[in-house]
């Protein structure tokens, strides 16, 4: 399987549980020990850590999460895969109007026995022009 190949199954699978708000199910594709960033969590180490300081604090407050596969970017090797991709979400303001989101993410994907997991993301906004 291609790196592309591989992080596309990645990402397919963590973007349908963010579309569904499904932590339980993502959390076996991240490793236990995670380093990762982003719009609410600084660094932390940890799903557990990631999923309370980062995970619950954005998905419930967003729809059509979807990454944008054909702007997919991956580096290295089948052992350690860096996976570069843009994506796009509605986010909503105060007042009910829906607005986009674009953002951007890196991820560090790493074999683990039958899968790949991320041992490191970064998810962040889009940058205004």
């Amino acid at each position: 399987m291609t790196l592309d190949a591989i992080a596309r199954e990645f990402l397919l699978q963590m973007q349908a549980c963010v579309r569904t708000v499904d932590y339980e199910r993502l959390r076996p594709l991240f490793a236990e020990g995670v380093v990762a960033f982003g719009t609410f969590a600084q660094v932390v180490v940890g799903r557990d850590r990631l999923e309370q300081e980062q995970w619950r604090n954005v998905w419930p407050t967003i729809q059509n999460f979807t990454f944008k596969l054909d702007d997919l970017h991956c580096l290295g090797t089948s052992e350690a895969i860096c996976v570069v991709v843009p994506w796009t979400s509605l986010g909503r303001s105060p007042d009910g109007a829906p607005f986009d989101r674009p953002g951007r993410a890196t991820l560090m994907l790493s074999p683990s026995g039958d899968r790949y997991v991320a041992t490191h993301s970064h998810f962040s906004l889009a940058p205004r022009s």
